[in-house]
């Protein structure tokens, strides 16, 4: 049986460091950032592109499904709607694949010293601060283990992630 690990947050939650570490801790495992598949310039939110990005992200995931060298599939990407999980999960072949949903939260607080230090950085535009912050709170009505990451380092974040697969098998 084949794990896919779906990994939620609020932008600048840590969900792209958090399953870059977990993939080096998972055997035969595999990630996809669902911000990849967003790589366009200039970035354009629609209808139609909103349609493409999740066409191609469900055919990545059911191809890393059908592959017979990963058992584990890493996944993560903002899902703020229980809506946008469940219609990414119809569009999946689910077939001896077990779903482990993660939403990782934090304190408001600890989110917008991550997105300032962003900002700083140059990584982030001021803009996500705000509409990652008014978010934050939708994640706590989705059918998924919640992991508060405010206080914890990315191994802690891990073994938390690990340790909830292994107790759902």
């Amino acid at each position: 049986m084949k794990t896919l690990y779906l990994i939620g947050g609020t932008m600048g939650v840590g969900k792209t460091t958090t399953c870059q570490v977990l993939k080096t801790k998972l055997d035969k495992s595999v990630f996809l950032d669902g911000d990849w598949c967003w790589n366009m310039h200039p970035f354009v939110v629609n209808k139609e592109t909103k349609k493409l990005v999740l066409n191609i992200i469900c055919a990545l995931l059911n191809n890393d499904i059908k592959c017979n060298a990963f058992e584990n599939i890493i996944f993560c990407w903002v899902m703020h709607e229980q809506s946008i999980i469940d219609d990414l999960l119809s569009r999946l072949d689910l077939n001896d694949v077990k779903v482990i949903a993660i939403s990782l939260v934090c304190q408001k607080e600890a989110l917008e010293k991550r997105i300032q230090k962003d900002i700083d950085q140059g990584i982030r535009k001021p803009d996500v601060l705000a509409r990652s912050v008014e978010r934050l709170e939708m994640y706590q009505k989705l059918n998924t283990y919640k992991i508060d990451v405010s206080n914890k380092t990315i191994e802690e974040i891990v073994k938390e992630i690990i340790k909830v697969g292994d107790e759902n098998d």
